[in-house]
């Protein structure tokens, strides 16, 4: 049966430790390397004769270190989201990686596409904000009986409305939670 097969995670249903999941081995091992040399660079490379000036090459150094670490990171996490989304791999890494100052990765995450699933019934691919394939009517996610809004699978009462969601007469793969 469709409905009995595990259901694809959607956007809204990811959590933060599957986001960070994305940031390929790669990525984690250079921005440690980065760091590194960072720190190289602000106490080991930079003149010692001011003694001084100690707590600032600390300070300068873990803050560059991190800003450059945290980049490196970033680049990772984009290599792998853009090919989850479908999208032109090699254009979105050339652009967040030439545009200064970390304005390519504000506009890629500001362009990114949604994430695809795919319907139970018919395999087209949609959204993860529809409710109803455009391709078969196949219900994908729950909506009130009344007034035809989204509403959550565990929900007993619309929350816009106050209608009673078991009058529905919602499918059984839907209704399964609140049983």
């Amino acid at each position: 049966m469709p409905w009995s097969q595990k259901p694809e995670r959607t956007q809204e249903a990811t959590t933060d430790e599957d986001q960070l999941n994305l940031i390929p081995a790669w990525s984690v091992i250079l921005a440690i390397v980065v760091f590194i040399a960072i720190q190289y660079l602000f106490q080991g490379v930079m003149p010692h004769h001011r003694h001084e000036m100690l707590p600032m090459r600390i300070l300068m150094g873990y803050s560059w270190g991190t800003a450059l670490a945290t980049y490196v990171l970033l680049i990772g996490y984009v290599s792998r989201d853009v090919k989850r989304r479908n999208m032109s791999a090699g254009l979105w890494m050339l652009v967040v990686i030439v545009m200064p100052g970390g304005i390519g990765a504000v506009v890629y995450f500001l362009l990114r596409q949604p994430i695809l699933s795919r319907c139970p019934h018919c395999s087209t691919e949609i959204t993860s904000g529809i409710h109803y394939c455009p391709q078969c009517q196949f219900q994908v996610a729950p909506v009130c009986g009344r007034c035809f809004r989204s509403v959550q699978i565990t929900d007993v009462y619309c929350t816009q409305c106050g209608h009673d969601l078991a009058e529905d007469q919602a499918p059984a793969r839907l209704r399964v939670y609140s049983d």
